[in-house]
């Protein structure tokens, strides 16, 4: 199983969503942040009146799913959230070990 963690644009949130569900990813968790990276995001003001903005907003995007699955909801995100410009974010895919329902105690079945 891999888990993807995709940092996004905020206006770009429900274009990325409408893209997974299209493929039909209807499981993800979304979660705003805020951060920084090497380069400003070109869409946001850095600078207000009286102070200067250290972190940009982000939607994190977060999905569980099997590994045959990884490649494509990476495309879907990457093609969905893409501008061109600074600051459209960034995939992290890595590998999950173990997966417990809490309810249920089930281990490790397929994410269906």
């Amino acid at each position: 199983m891999k888990k993807i963690e995709a940092y996004i644009q905020p206006f770009m949130l429900h274009k990325v969503v409408d893209a997974l569900r299209a493929i039909h990813i209807h499981g993800m968790s979304v979660i705003e942040a805020r951060g920084f990276g090497k380069e400003k995001d070109e869409s946001y003001p850095h600078h207000t009146v009286d102070y200067v903005v250290d972190f940009t907003p982000k939607m994190k995007i977060e999905i569980v799913c099997n590994d045959d699955q990884s490649t494509k909801i990476v495309e879907t995100i990457q093609r969905s959230a893409h501008t061109g410009r600074k600051g459209d974010g960034k995939i992290f895919v890595t590998t999950i070990d173990s997966v417990i329902g809490i309810r249920t105690g089930d281990q490790d079945k397929p994410i269906s």
